[in-house]
């Protein structure tokens, strides 16, 4: 074949370079690699032959599922070629850095994808004796497109490739992982399918098979194919840490256990492998081994920005804030942009009571990922349970306008409608006493049961009667102008409940310390404690009992039933139940009416917190 008028070089053994316009070009078996990152790296060892480094062991930071890949498949020439001589290898090294020049690391973390395909290295074998040199050379170049992210490109050369050779494995595997990266991952699973029936020993057809598997969410069928492809190279750090994410995603916590720790032992600076590891290890209990394999991948890697967020996610788990708040500042240095750390600073200072806090860290979250349901959700709870209830409703709506691809994340959606409902409900009594209304007997029992247990609200929509808009509940619940200047002895109040409260705290891992809770369980201590006091001296004096028999008569019963959601009454009027009026006659006291008064602190505590009497449910 004449190829003068092409001047395309490509590597076409281990150990030596052919120009295309040299026109005797035969030899037993090709090679055509292009390498995608770090090929700058590529080194020339001592006997000529061009070997291509990890490009995963630098590149690439930010991907959660970042696979540290070697993906270099075909066999060896079966005789060796001359080496080359001096000027010949730095050709080589220079024809090779050439095709990855102005290639980018592209970088994901997007929670929704179970695992990421990798940009590693692609190589393809081609035998002389069914490919021509131009097949060759178009293959090499659909590649090349490929790696420098112009799928389309690269899916129209694979085409025509295909049309002319429709079972050529090696194109199916290019136009696969062409569709795999444009998240076509239907047609990339039936390209590497069909890669597979043409050659079943193609190792890499297998293994991006079972990636792109894994990225639908098809765990089983994602670890049967990587297990496959470890058969055509066993103990592969590569498929070893990409089946070792699966296991993690599928909750299979010991065969991730196993399989990342395998991983560890031959690429022992996988920084991706020692951070999986460390969420295993974290998954099974293991906190203090979580802990080391998070920090031995940051010291492979200090700008992993991942490992930082999943080192600070544990100490979050933990409870350990200052560890957090170190963790995060760290990673925000790395990365102002990183929206993961704003998140998890916000969710920390949720936990800690410090509701305005989070909702100014959630709100820069946002400014980068605008279309995040739990940054959403969170800043809507967080603006619920300071009274700011026209951003909760506006933040809530948000979250259920969003399209959705996961059920945890329409699990959220349905907390929003539940949540909406009752920052309605308490936004039209918010000029009330405390104990002027009763979520227990305001809300109807089947509104109670779908909101603890998160089920869809169709069948609650269609039954319970609904809150009015927030232009009426706020009417109704207009705030009187409040005076944040406490008195002497309101300061005292509050700081004997702060002391007291402070006792509820668990000194264990998982418990943040939360001063918003503190002070409401100490309210509720010192309320209980007066109740008790004076039912107890009501009891203890006998002229009290005649005027026992007559006041049961005198109590009217609740008019807060019928199945409505809000109240049966008029807006704002007074809803407390007959067991609050005995209560504070100084009548009687159960015990109902004892842990009610704690009920009740704990639920404006944390108002999306469904506490409510099981009783009570439907």
């Amino acid at each position: 074949m004449d190829a003068s008028t092409c001047d395309t070089k490509v590597v076409i053994s281990e150990d030596r370079v052919a120009d295309t316009s040299f026109a005797a070009t035969t030899m037993a078996d090709t090679k055509t690699v292009v390498c995608e990152e770090a090929i700058g790296s590529s080194k020339v060892s001592s006997n000529g032959d061009t070997k291509l480094t990890n490009y995963n062991k630098k590149a690439d930071h930010n991907k959660v599922s970042s696979s540290s890949v070697k993906d270099i498949t075909g066999t060896q020439a079966p005789k060796k070629a001359p080496k080359l001589d001096k000027k010949n290898k730095a050709k080589a090294v220079k024809e090779i850095n050439g095709r990855a020049e102005g290639v980018t690391g592209r970088a994901s973390t997007d929670e929704s994808e179970t695992i990421s395909l990798d940009q590693a290295l692609f190589a393809t074998k081609i035998s002389k004796s069914s490919k021509s040199i131009s097949l060759d050379f178009r293959l090499s170049r659909g590649i090349a497109q490929v790696n420098e992210g112009r799928y389309d490109q690269a899916i129209s050369i694979f085409d025509q490739i295909l049309r002319e050779t429709p079972t050529y494995p090696e194109a199916l595997i290019g136009r696969g992982t062409a569709y795999a990266f444009q998240r076509e991952l239907d047609s990339a699973i039936s390209d590497f399918t069909k890669a597979i029936q043409s050659s079943p020993s193609a190792g890499e057809a297998w293994k991006r098979r079972g990636q792109a598997r894994a990225a639908l969410g098809e765990f089983k069928e994602a670890i049967e194919d990587l297990t496959k492809a470890l058969e055509f190279e066993p103990n592969s750090p590569d498929i070893l840490h990409e089946r070792g994410i699966v296991n993690f995603k599928f909750k299979d916590y010991n065969s991730a256990l196993e399989d990342l720790s395998t991983c560890v032992k031959h690429d022992k600076k996988n920084s991706s492998a020692h951070t999986y590891l460390g969420l295993t290890l974290s998954a099974l209990g293991e906190y203090k081994r979580a802990e080391d394999e998070h920090v031995i991948g940051l010291k492979y890697d200090e700008s992993f920005l991942d490992c930082w967020a999943h080192l600070a996610q544990l100490y979050l788990d933990l409870a350990y804030p200052e560890k957090l708040l170190n963790c995060l500042e760290k990673a925000i240095q790395i990365d102002s942009r990183f929206a993961k750390a704003y998140h998890l600073r916000g969710i920390l200072y949720h936990g800690m009571g410090r509701h305005r806090s989070a909702i100014k860290e959630l709100s820069v979250a946002l400014t980068y990922e605008s279309s995040s349901i739990e940054c959403l959700y969170l800043r809507a709870s967080s603006h619920h349970a300071i009274g700011e209830y026209k951003a909760a409703i506006k933040g809530y709506d948000d979250v259920l306008d969003l399209e959705l691809d996961s059920m945890d994340k329409f699990v959220l959606q349905c907390l929003s409608f539940y949540q909406k409902e009752m920052a309605l409900y308490i936004a039209s009594k918010a000029n009330l006493e405390f104990s002027q209304f009763n979520i227990d007997d305001d809300v109807d029992p089947l509104f109670k049961e779908y909101w603890c247990k998160r089920l869809h609200p169709k069948n609650v929509a269609e039954k319970v009667y609904r809150q009015p808009p927030l232009r009426i509940s706020l009417r109704s619940g207009r705030l009187n102008k409040q005076d944040f200047k406490f008195t002497k002895h309101q300061t005292t109040l509050l700081l004997a409940a702060d002391s007291i409260g402070k006792k509820i705290q668990y000194n264990c891992h998982g418990f943040l310390p939360n001063q918003r809770q503190y002070r409401m369980a100490g309210l509720a201590a010192i309320e209980i404690a007066q109740k008790v006091s004076k039912a107890w001296r009501f009891l203890r004096n006998p002229k009290n009992i005649a005027k026992l028999v007559r006041k049961r008569d005198k109590l009217n019963m609740s008019q807060n039933r019928g199945g409505y959601c809000s109240t049966s009454t008029l807006a704002g009027s007074p809803t407390s139940s007959p067991n609050e009026d005995r209560v504070s006659s100084g009548i009687s006291l159960s015990w109902q009416d004892v842990y009610n008064i704690a009920v009740k602190w704990r639920q404006i505590s944390e108002p999306c917190d469904p506490v409510v009497w099981v009783n009570k449910l439907r």
